[in-house]
C-alpha cells in the first residue's frame, strides 16, 4: 500500500551541513558548464548545428550550456514517434506509470541540492526559491502518481438490477504538447510533463528557450526511473517555428501551456481551428498569469501584512504569476503600512548574485525582461509616488532594485498590466467593499490575499474576491501541491488547478460501457 502523500520539506540552510552541501552542489554544477545537450526523440539523442545557448542571468558571461534546437522536420519526427508510441502506452498499467514517478521522485530527492544549484545558475533563483522549486517538482511526481491510483478504476455509476452492467472509466487523450515556462523551470515544467504521461498520454516537451537544460536533466531522471522511449520526447526550439507547427498539428490532442496572456490566448485561438484530417477538438490547459492583490483592512496585524507583502512582491524578483503586484489598504492604516513595507524592503531585500546563500533577490531572467520592467518603472514614476527602488543595472547581470509605488489610481497602467518583476503599487480604499471592488477590477483572477482580524470580512472575501487561490492572513504566493490546488479565473487561464484532485482528469476523457444482462 502506498504511504499517504506528504509534501517534500524545505531545506533549512541555516544548518551548517545543509549550507555546505549546497555549496558543494554549486561547484558540481559549475564543473558541467559549457556542455552540449541533444534532443531526445524516441530515445534517440540527436545533436543539431542550430543550438540554444543558456546563460546565467546573474552573470551574462557565464554559459550554462548549449542545447540542440528542433526544426519542423524534427518536430514532425517527434510527433510521429509520440503518435505511434501512444497506441501501446495508452494501454499500459496505471500502476506502472505511477511507479516510474515514485522512483523519479526518489532520484531527485537524493540529488536535491544538485537540482537546486542548477536552478540558481540557469534560473537566477536564490537558494530558498530554488529549493522550493525542486521540492515542488518532487511533490508533483509524488502527488500525481498517487492521484492516478485513485482514478484508475473510474467512478461508480448506477446499474439497473438484472438489466444492465454499466461502468464509467477514464481513458487518455493522445499526444500532448507541453509548453513550459522559465520561471518555475523545474516544478511547472515537471508537473505539466508528467501529468499527461501518468494518465497514459505521450508527450512532446518544448521547454522555455531560456531554461532548457533543467528539462534535459529531468529527462535523464525519468529514463533512469524506467520511462520507455518515445513516451516523452524532448524538443527545445523556437515557438514561431515548431511551437505554432505543433499547436496547429492535426495529431496534437492536448496542449498544456504556462506563460503570458498574449501567448496563451493566441494558442487557444489557434487550437480552436480544426485542421484537415483532424477528428477531434483539441483540449487546452492554460495558465496565463495574474495581477495579484493583497487587501489589508483597518483591523489587520500590520506587521504580518508588511511581511506578507514584501515576501509576495519580491520573492524571485516578482517573477511569479502569483506575485503581489498590488496592495489595497484601508485609508486608516494606509500610511503606517506603506511606511513599514518600505522599511522592511530596505532592511531585508538585498539584491545580488544568488550563488551567495544570503541573497534575498537575484536577477530578472534576461535583457528583454529587464527592459520591460524598467519601462514600467518609468511609467510608475509618472503615475504614482516612488517610495523605494526604481533603479536597475544590467552591466553584468539583470538586476533591478525592489520597487514600491504609492498613491496610485486603481486604473493606472502599472495597477492593471502584468509587469512580472519586483514592482508593487499601493492604493487606498475608504471601505472593505471598495477594497474588494478594486481587487476585482483587472482582467485577471489568479491569486489574492486578505489580511484582517475581522471574520465577517473573511467570509465576504471568500464569496466576492474573484480569484482561483485566495489566502487569508498570509501572502499570495507559495502554493503547495496537494494543499493549495493552483489555477485562476478570467484571463489567468482555464482554472485547471495544478496539484489538485481533479487536475489529472483534464488529461483524460470519460468512457461509459454498459452490458445488457
Amino acid at each position: 500500500m502506498v504511504a499517504p502523500y506528504q509534501h517534500e520539506p524545505f531545506t533549512d540552510f541555516s544548518v551548517p551541513e545543509n549550507k555546505q552541501a549546497m555549496e558543494a552542489a554549486l561547484k558540481r554544477v559549475e564543473a558541467e558548464f559549457g556542455k552540449e545537450y541533444p534532443l531526445i526523440i524516441g530515445g534517440e539523442r540527436i545533436f543539431t548545428e542550430d543550438r540554444i545557448t543558456s546563460f546565467n542571468p546573474a552573470n551574462k558571461e557565464e554559459v550554462i550550456g548549449y542545447v540542440s534546437k528542433a526544426d519542423q522536420e524534427l518536430a514532425e519526427k517527434a510527433m510521429k514517434v509520440a503518435d505511434e508510441t501512444f497506441q501501446w502506452w495508452r494501454k499500459s498499467k496505471p500502476e506502472m506509470r505511477a511507479d516510474i514517478l515514485f522512483r523519479a521522485a526518489a532520484i531527485v530527492r537524493r540529488k536535491k541540492h544538485d537540482f537546486s544549484a542548477h536552478l540558481v545558475k540557469e534560473g537566477g533563483k536564490p537558494w530558498k526559491e530554488a529549493d522550493a522549486d525542486t521540492a515542488e517538482a518532487i511533490d508533483f511526481m509524488e502527488y500525481y502518481a498517487r492521484q492516478i491510483l485513485t482514478l484508475k478504476d473510474g467512478e461508480p455509476v448506477y446499474n439497473r438490477p438484472n438489466v444492465d452492467n454499466s461502468r464509467f472509466h477514464y481513458i487518455p487523450l493522445g499526444v500532448t504538447l507541453t509548453l513550459s515556462p522559465w520561471n518555475f523551470l523545474f516544478a511547472i515544467m515537471c508537473g505539466t510533463t508528467v501529468a499527461p504521461m501518468v494518465t497514459g498520454n505521450t508527450v512532446l516537451l518544448k521547454p522555455a528557450s531560456l531554461t532548457p537544460i533543467i528539462a534535459y536533466k529531468m529527462m535523464e531522471v525519468l529514463e533512469e526511473a524506467g520511462l520507455p522511449a518515445g513516451v516523452i520526447n524532448f524538443i527545445p526550439g523556437s515557438g514561431s517555428e515548431i511551437g505554432d507547427y505543433l499547436v496547429d498539428h492535426p495529431r496534437t490532442r492536448l496542449i498544456s501551456f504556462t506563460g503570458s496572456r498574449e501567448v496563451g490566448t493566441r494558442i487557444f485561438e489557434r487550437a480552436a481551428k480544426v485542421q484537415p484530417n483532424q477528428i477531434w477538438l483539441k483540449r487546452v490547459i492554460a495558465e496565463m498569469g495574474g495581477k495579484d492583490t493583497i487587501v489589508v483592512d483597518e483591523d489587520a496585524d500590520l506587521e504580518l501584512a508588511a511581511d506578507a507583502i514584501v515576501n509576495s512582491a519580491f520573492g524571485f524578483s516578482g517573477q511569479k504569476c502569483s506575485a503581489c503586484s498590488r496592495v489595497v489598504a484601508h485609508e486608516a492604516i494606509y500610511d503606517t503600512l506603506l511606511e513599514r513595507c518600505v522599511e522592511l524592503t530596505e532592511e531585508r531585500v538585498n539584491v545580488q548574485d544568488p550563488v551567495d546563500g544570503s541573497t534575498f533577490m537575484g536577477p530578472v531572467i534576461d535583457q528583454g525582461a529587464f527592459d520591460k520592467i524598467m519601462e514600467y518603472i518609468e511609467i510608475g514614476k509618472e503615475e504614482g509616488k516612488l517610495m523605494t527602488g526604481g533603479d536597475g543595472d544590467a552591466s553584468t547581470g539583470f538586476f533591478i532594485k525592489p520597487t514600491i509605488f504609492a498613491d496610485l489610481d486603481p486604473k493606472a497602467k502599472i495597477m492593471q498590466e502584468e509587469i512580472f518583476g519586483p514592482v508593487v503599487g499601493f492604493t487606498k480604499a475608504k471601505s472593505f467593499d471598495e477594497a474588494l471592488e478594486i481587487a476585482n477590477n483587472t482582467e485577471y483572477g489568479l491569486t489574492g490575499a486578505v489580511i484582517t482580524k475581522n471574520r465577517l470580512h473573511i467570509e465576504q472575501a471568500r464569496e466576492d474576491f474573484h480569484v482561483g487561490n485566495l489566502y487569508f492572513n498570509r501572502g499570495c504566493t507559495a502554493a503547495i501541491v496537494g494543499y493549495h490546488p493552483f489555477g485562476g479565473f478570467n484571463m489567468s487561464g482555464t482554472d485547471s488547478k495544478a496539484g489538485g484532485p481533479d487536475y489529472l482528469v483534464h488529461h483524460m476523457q470519460g468512457k461509459t460501457t454498459s452490458e445488457m444482462l
